[in-house]
């Protein structure tokens, strides 16, 4: 009889699982099921020369305004980072990843601000197919260039470039979508990807409806209506390593500014952006480094532009082509594992704007320099003092707006947080 029992014992463990086995030998690690949980805080104080009723009306222009403090669209409040003189809780960002099985991992990155919530990322990734692939699927920083897959606490400057602002917003390429991506069995890292994504970015990329559905002042397009591809490359010589990378986008471009308060508008047409990076990185020993990093991007739109009234009444919709282009570089130095020194000069290279076939004369000299110096206690804690020149400005008279700016920043960690990408 108890031979019977015992291998009906063994029968059913085989088939169910280990939960058939006797009290005693059964164990339950919970810490296997919890995921790795990291919260971040990012603080700062800013003294700028210009106040903050205004800095919100400042443009750039023929490419974007609202790069600069806060101001309201729609009735909605939305604020850049270290938005106004003063204090500045930017954000808290609470972080979760773990193995889901043998066959994907799940992350998700939830965004908190005094003006709300967001899930700033929530996707799944697995490389279980093999021969060098992955997918991915979400809400997710697009690959697209160097800076954009990450995120702004691992950034040697307290804002972003001036050229990556301008084109994508503050929040670059984030959109809900699907990633494949393969690394060719090259004696060096060698990586291609394509991502459809469902375009919804707020300077550069939509696909909605803007005004009324039953009488649109733009009619939308179904999606996914974003399509990036990229290829990456990486070699190390020595104690240097060299990474590149070319980067392209097109797809639907719906930017609906209908309910400003002052010179509603709206857009829509087509958009492509182009965008190389290049990044030079060079270890001197194992805390000291010196990194070269440089991205240069190229967009068009092109379609109609609609002039609006207060009420949404079509004033204006002439033809509207934009060839816009704008580099970053920047070099930061590691002394040792503590301090960091770096600059960075940004500038808009290209400011072509035709309107009706008529070319629209646009100011140059739209540039920005800015330098910094932080101090790590240690990797979980940091806190940057930054200078910046922003000459690229203008007010609603049109009028040049030389803003001196300086950020004290802290930008903490706790719990346990994945290693940042090269």
């Amino acid at each position: 009889m108890k031979k019977i029992l015992l291998a009906s014992t063994l029968c059913a463990a085989l088939v169910y699982g280990a939960d058939v086995l006797p009290m005693e030998k059964r164990t339950f690690d919970q810490s296997k099921f919890i995921p790795d949980i990291s919260l971040i805080m990012d603080a700062s104080f800013v003294d700028r020369n210009v106040k903050d009723d205004k800095v919100g009306h400042l443009e750039l222009p023929g490419v974007a305004h609202g790069l600069l403090g806060s101001h309201s669209d729609g009735g909605d409040e939305h604020s850049t980072y270290n938005a106004k003189n003063g204090f500045n809780l930017n954000y808290a960002e609470l972080v979760l990843s773990s193995s889901v099985d043998p066959f994907f991992t799940m992350d998700g990155v939830f965004h908190f601000s005094e003006h709300g919530a967001e899930i700033e990322e929530l996707f799944f990734t697995s490389n279980a197919l093999g021969h060098g692939t992955r997918v991915k699927g979400g809400k997710f920083n697009s690959n697209f260039g160097y800076l954009n897959e990450q995120h702004h606490h691992s950034w040697n400057f307290a804002d972003m470039p001036l050229v990556y602002e301008a084109f994508l917003g503050m929040h670059g390429i984030n959109e809900k979508g699907a990633q494949f991506q393969w690394t060719a069995p090259t004696p060096f890292y060698l990586m291609a990807g394509f991502e459809v994504l469902q375009g919804e970015n707020e300077q550069m990329f939509g696909h909605k409806t803007i005004g009324d559905v039953e009488n649109p002042i733009a009619e939308g397009k179904d999606a996914p209506a974003m399509y990036i591809g990229y290829i990456k490359a990486s070699h190390d010589f020595g104690n240097t390593t060299l990474l590149g990378g070319l980067s392209y986008a097109q797809g639907e471009s719906r930017i609906d500014h209908s309910e400003e308060e002052e010179n509603p508008h709206a857009f829509s047409g087509d958009a492509k952006l182009y965008g190389t990076d290049f990044v030079v990185l060079h270890a001197l020993d194992s805390y000291k480094s010196i990194k070269w990093q440089s991205e240069y991007l190229q967009r068009e739109l092109d379609g109609i532009q609609y002039a609006l009234d207060t009420d949404g009444t079509v004033l204006g919709s002439p033809s509207m082509l934009k060839k816009q282009s704008g580099l970053y570089s920047q070099l930061i130095y590691s002394h040792d594992k503590n301090w960091k020194t770096g600059l960075r000069y940004d500038t808009i290279l290209k400011n072509d704007v035709t309107r009706n076939g008529s070319d629209v004369e646009q100011p140059n000299g739209l540039n920005k320099y800015t330098a910094m110096i932080e101090y790590h206690t240690s990797e979980f804690a940091r806190f940057r003092v930054q200078y910046s020149r922003d000459n690229a400005m203008f007010n609603e008279d049109g009028a040049r707006e030389k803003i001196d700016t300086v950020v004290f920043q802290a930008n903490i960690s706790i719990g346990a947080h994945a290693a940042h990408s090269f």
